[in-house]
């Protein structure tokens, strides 16, 4: 059954497309044995905006991917992202119908579609529908309701929304490229999927994935998704920042930003600070020079901006996050951000690498925070293909908690 499972995670950002290739192995871990990087085009925000250079980002990537792996890739799970995706949390409730008043799987679809019954915006859709727990006449805290007993189920789902026209355009440009959409996954959600533990979730964390240009926050607790925000801002608005402040082209201030950006001048010191870098302004012919410490001025303060925009969403919430903050994404691996987040939200901050539990093979070539979508999307298009196959022949009682490790699959 292994050798037949392919899993493929296509991590399509503003700057970058990242394919990953995963396959099962025997201690239940995904092997990467394949991946693929290529500069993006033709997206802004998680909107497309020119389909046929999105394809050839694609396509490169892919190309790349399968160089790699030796395989010729059909499909792939995408990330979804935008900055107009809001989530909610809804209840509904249903009365149980069956033989007994014992609970079936239906019953528990129903009480989710009653919870998912909303108006929407014209042109919107839902994009997911995230079960964080149900009540069987007023006993709360259940994760798993199929089999017990009870006249009344309440479900409770936290409900993701969005513009359908992004997705609709995303998913042609990807088969334009000559790929099949196995599934669309949100962007935290697929981060999360790589780079949290069962505990992360349960005892409560906020994940934040920093792209070039949208952040995105899920807050996780009891086990599941308690709140989800976006928000229009990202590391493209640090490379902008040095364009202006230092009058470089914006290809010269992205590789100043990789080469020496830091965002905490506290963890420089006195020599490092006066530690010259030479630049190439706009309309010059001769380098300049500037000091590491002004670099750390331009970027600081947005990174603090930053930070404190996330940080006021999670006291909005009210939530617990005794998990801390974990960092994923292109733009959390400016040297500072982890101790400026530790600062500004009060909580243990850390960056999301690979969960090593899940991942082995070529792994760490890919573990950094930038990775955990793609390696989070690969990841979750395994477990569905396993859970898919091995589905025949099993008890009743294994079918159910099969049943709802699927839960986030089956109610896209």
């Amino acid at each position: 059954m292994n050798a037949e499972i392919q899993a493929i995670g296509l991590d399509i950002g503003t700057s970058k497309v990242r394919c990953v290739v995963g396959e099962p192995s025997d201690k239940g871990k995904m092997n990467i044995i394949g991946f693929g990087e290529a500069d993006s085009r033709g997206l802004r925000r998680g909107i497309v905006t020119g389909a046929e250079s999105v394809s050839e980002s694609v396509r490169k990537a892919v190309g790349e991917a399968e160089r790699v792996s030796g395989l010729d890739i059909q499909s792939a799970v995408v990330n979804l992202s935008g900055e107009h995706f809001r989530g909610e949390n809804k209840n509904g409730v249903v009365a149980v119908a069956g033989a007994g008043r014992e609970i079936t799987e239906d019953d528990v679809e129903r009480a989710i579609e009653s919870a998912s019954a909303m108006q929407l915006p014209a042109g919107w859709e839902i994009v997911n529908r995230l079960p964080q727990e149900f009540i069987i006449d007023g006993q709360d805290g259940i994760t798993e309701p199929i089999g017990m007993t009870g006249a009344r189920l309440e479900s409770l789902v936290h409900i993701v929304i969005g513009p359908s026209a992004g997705r609709q355009n995303l998913n042609k440009a990807v088969k334009r490229a000559g790929l099949e959409v196995e599934r669309m996954m949100l962007e935290p959600l697929a981060a999360a999927e790589s780079t949290l533990t069962d505990d992360d979730k349960e005892y409560g964390c906020a994940l934040v994935n920093i792209g070039a240009e949208i952040t995105s926050l899920m807050i996780f607790g009891r086990g599941a998704v308690q709140h989800t925000a976006v928000f229009p801002f990202g590391g493209l608005h640090f490379t902008k920042d040095i364009a202006v402040g230092l009058r470089v082209s914006i290809q010269e201030a992205n590789k100043i930003k990789h080469l020496h950006g830091c965002v905490g001048s506290f963890l420089m010191d006195d020599d490092e600070r006066q530690e010259v870098i030479e630049i190439m302004p706009v309309g010059r012919t001769e380098t300049r020079g500037l000091t590491k410490e002004i670099l750390c001025d331009i970027m600081q303060p947005r990174a603090v901006e930053l930070l404190q925009h996330i940080a006021h969403e999670v006291v909005g919430t009210q939530a617990q996050i005794s998990s801390g903050v974990i960092l994923t994404g292109g733009g959390s691996i400016a040297r500072g951000m982890v101790e400026i987040a530790e600062q500004v939200f009060d909580a243990p901050t850390r960056l999301g690498y690979l969960e090593q539990e899940y991942f082995g093979g070529l792994a760490e070539q890919v573990r950094g925070p930038e990775w955990a979508v793609g390696c989070g999307l690969a990841l979750s298009s395994m477990r569905s293909q396993i859970r898919e196959g091995s589905n025949a022949g099993k008890s009743p009682t294994r079918k159910v908690a099969e049943w709802f490790e699927n839960f986030r699959d089956k109610f896209r």
